[in-house]
């Protein structure tokens, strides 16, 4: 799809957003960690520290993803997205590995946790703060299916989940003084930031990769030719991500008896159609006369030679 302005506006609406939030919860939560000796805390800011990072490529990606094709980047910048969903996978794996290497000092050598009202006050507003930006960046992300955006998202997401944790924490040390439950939380939130950074490499690496769309796009696409004048029948599909942009590559099979302006008109209009299923996409139509043998792409990935 072909982002409008309005959709990059919010993009980068939502990128600026994320960047102010993480800096404001960085310094409340050091705050709160200097005044409760928590780890659960301490891990809740690494979290935020991470998420200021993430924020902070998205934004750069965001800004170049939103510029046009030029001559040297004639498919756009659309795949920056995708390598900032990978650069902040990284570093969040990182901030989950340095928190359970942590916690284990801490099971081995316990520390006292003071001052859980001041903690327990901080990380609720944290909550809350995070909560609307996950609202807002949820909205931005369906509208422009912008992969930076998500993969920033799902960092607030699971900030709003470790604030959680972290509160339940310190209330069950406030008032019941369990101090290894502050260790649990915090292993427990270095784990999910684990499963959430590979979840967010591998998607990145997909679109890195040109791994093909879903088979629910690309079935769309053999319906669409299915279904239009004059074509009978399609081979070599290829489909990618561009970003924000979906990119198409077929083969069309027409009666090789017509005119080459009657075969660019039924080509044409398969375009058009794949266009208007898939606002702003890429489309590449070769024609080929139906009923030739050859080498096809499709055969040489099924194994088989058909010349």
């Amino acid at each position: 799809m072909q982002l409008s302005l309005d959709d990059n506006f919010l993009k980068k609406s939502a990128a600026v957003a994320g960047v102010s939030l993480a800096v404001m919860l960085i310094l409340l939560k050091f705050f709160a960690f200097l005044k409760t000796d928590s780890l659960a805390i301490f891990s809740s800011l690494a979290d935020s520290v991470t998420d200021l990072f993430a924020s902070m490529v998205s934004f750069v990606a965001v800004y170049f993803s939103t510029k046009p094709a030029s001559k040297s980047h004639r498919y756009g910048y659309g795949k920056s997205e995708a390598l900032s969903a990978f650069l902040q996978a990284v570093f969040v794996a990182a901030s989950g590995i340095f928190v359970i290497i942590d916690g284990i000092k801490r099971i081995i050598s316990p520390v006292a946790i003071e001052k859980t009202d001041i903690g327990i006050f901080i990380m609720l507003f944290s909550i809350f703060a995070t909560l609307i930006l996950v609202l807002f960046q949820t909205y931005v992300a369906n509208k422009t299916n912008s992969l930076a955006i998500k993969a920033d998202r799902a960092h607030y997401t699971v900030d709003f989940l470790t604030n959680s944790t972290v509160v339940v924490s310190l209330i069950l040390v406030h008032f019941f003084g369990f101090v290894y439950f502050d260790v649990i939380a915090a292993l427990f939130i270095s784990a999910y930031l684990l499963y959430n950074a590979y979840d967010l490499a591998k998607e990145a690496v997909e679109q890195i990769t040109d791994k093909e769309l879903s088979p629910e796009i690309r079935q769309k696409i053999q319906d669409i030719v299915s279904h239009s004048e004059g074509i009978h029948g399609m081979h070599d599909l290829r489909t990618r991500s561009l970003g924000d942009i979906y990119c198409f590559e077929l083969h069309l099979e027409i009666d090789g008896k017509i005119s080459l302006l009657e075969a660019h008109k039924l080509s044409d209009a398969v375009e058009h159609k794949i266009i208007d299923a898939f606002p702003g996409s890429q489309v590449i139509i070769h024609q080929d006369p139906y009923g030739i043998h050859e080498d096809r792409l499709d055969h040489q990935l099924d194994g088989s030679c058909r010349l």
